[in-house]
């Protein structure tokens, strides 16, 4: 089979079985979206304290004090859907009108802070806009940009597994047992971040000349990735020096130190385009081009320590973003151990990831870890799951297949249904915060059985559908309806045939 055919398949599973597990939930980037898409403003006082991350500015309004890069992407689903969805919250708030519905109903969260926002919502009328957004934003830019990435990560397995069938399985792998299927639950800028710096990686590295693109275009288009990056959060400072100084090392044995200098410069122009908007929206946002949006943040927890919450690398946060019953990175993904271990199992010159790649992968691992270890707001990850240390996943994963590919079968399949017995509960139940930690979602699940998140809200709801659900919404059905669309997807003629057995090797 073709490795488009194979590219096309894995795109439409990741993207139907990720936004089967959106979760409504209401991050801040979502208000941004919402007043770009309604206003083409990046003020959002009509939502003044529905959540803890917006604050006023003297002058400026209302803003969130997260980079706008995740916001600006989401408005463009939701500024298309809006003519589906404000003639429903039009027609919502009439019924409730003339119904004379005073009051919110019940809402059954478990978590205080939740039903407070829910009856905050109603009163604004803002609640079934939220949700409705919320979905379409999650359908249609945050699920179809991990399935993007799960197919960039396919084609990279390509040619460090020199094998089709092996690339399918360990991208599936990728998907659904590592946290990006957690993480695409609802918009999340730190996995965007990732598949984007993961985009540029793949940009320079070019491996075995794939790409037929000059030079220079490539590195003007991963300057555009790794700007792209800052743009999404500051913490994509490390992929753009990361990413420049691969670029320089990559085109050094080729171009010598001009065609290296040359190249890097392209990547400079290309980067430029990004930062620059980052600076208008923070001048436009704050008055001042320069500062982050966390200058005028308000007193938070972990606020007093260091410049706005951020100092010196501590060897405590160091240890819990790394293995943190609740979101440490190898608890969430043990697998990615296998990529610490992999330098130590490969050697010599037919090793499956050249050196400088490897230094690049590593190296922006341990760059990515210290640079959050001085960040105090790592403390608050109790509540969220693994957050921070999302933008690596892809690039710990690379050397963790290469490795894993070298293990008995046993020991492969043990691997996989490991990480899927912790990836799929998480994605389904997403609580971390109470108990055992990434335990509790597993527990659940086989108590309690499967669940899909929007699901539950729903049945949580007994003012609006509960009553219809007294013992919660079963997620069979659509399991199986997803289940045929898959069958057709990988079976159909449309598609292609079955992977076939011959068809392992890939070739030219």
């Amino acid at each position: 089979m073709p490795p488009r055919a194979i590219a096309v398949r894995i795109f439409m599973t990741c993207w139907l079985v990720y936004s089967l597990h959106f979760a409504s939930n209401i991050v801040r980037e979502i208000y941004p979206a919402l007043s770009l898409g309604d206003h083409f403003s990046f003020r959002v006082d009509e939502y003044a304290h529905m959540h803890p991350d917006l604050f006023e500015t003297n002058g400026y309004g209302w803003h969130i004090g997260n980079n706008p890069g995740a916001s600006m992407v989401a408005a463009i689903p939701y500024a298309l859907a809006r003519p589906v969805i404000d003639p429903i919250v039009v027609a919502v708030q009439n019924r409730r009108a003339e119904s004379g519905e005073a009051a919110p109903p019940g809402y059954e969260s478990p978590w205080p802070m939740a039903r407070e926002f829910y009856a905050e919502a109603w009163r604004r009328g803002l609640d079934v806009k939220l949700g409705l957004a919320a979905f379409v934003i999650q359908a249609l830019s945050m699920a179809p940009s991990s399935a993007l990435g799960v197919v960039l990560m396919f084609y990279l397995l390509r040619f460090v597994q020199r094998s089709d069938r092996t690339a399918l399985w360990l991208s599936l792998l990728y998907a659904f047992g590592t946290p990006v299927f957690f993480r695409t639950g609802f918009l999340n800028h730190n996995m965007m971040l990732g598949h984007i710096a993961l985009a540029g990686f793949f940009l320079l590295w070019n491996p075995e000349d794939r790409l037929r693109w000059s030079t220079r275009f490539r590195y003007l288009l991963a300057g555009l990735a790794g700007g792209t990056a800052v743009l999404f959060d500051y913490s994509g400072v490390i992929f753009l020096l990361a990413l420049f100084c691969y670029g320089l090392v990559n085109r050094y044995p080729a171009g010598g130190a001009v065609g290296a200098v040359r190249s890097g410069a392209w990547y400079v122009v290309g980067s430029l385009g990004p930062i620059l908007l980052l600076w208008f929206y923070q001048w436009r946002s704050f008055g001042h081009p320069f500062f982050p949006g966390q200058h005028w943040m308000p007193p938070v927890e972990w606020i007093e320590l260091g410049y706005q919450g951020y100092g010196w690398p501590q060897l405590e946060l160091l240890w819990m973003l790394a293995f943190d019953y609740r979101f440490g990175l190898f608890v969430v993904a043990p697998v990615l151990l296998l990529a610490l271990a992999y330098p130590l199992f490969e050697r010599g010159t037919g090793r499956r990831i050249p050196v400088p790649e490897l230094a690049f992968l590593l190296g922006t691992f341990v760059a990515l870890w210290v640079f959050f270890s001085g960040s105090n707001y790592t403390r608050l990850q109790f509540n969220t799951g693994i957050r921070y240390m999302a933008p690596i996943l892809p690039f710990l994963f690379l050397p963790a297949s290469a490795l894993l590919v070298r293990m008995h079968r046993r020991a492969v399949v043990f691997v996989a249904l490991l990480s899927l017995t912790i990836s799929w509960p998480l994605a389904m139940y997403r609580d971390v915060e109470s108990g055992y930690g990434i335990l509790n979602p597993i527990l659940r699940t086989f108590i309690g059985g499967f669940q899909l998140p929007v699901l539950n809200t729903i049945s949580q709801l007994p003012g609006m559908f509960g009553q219809f659900f007294p013992h919660g919404v079963s997620p069979l059905p659509l399991f199986l309806l997803v289940g045929v669309l898959l069958w057709i997807i990988w079976t159909s003629r449309l598609a292609g045939a079955a992977v076939p057995a011959d068809s392992s090797r890939h070739s030219g």
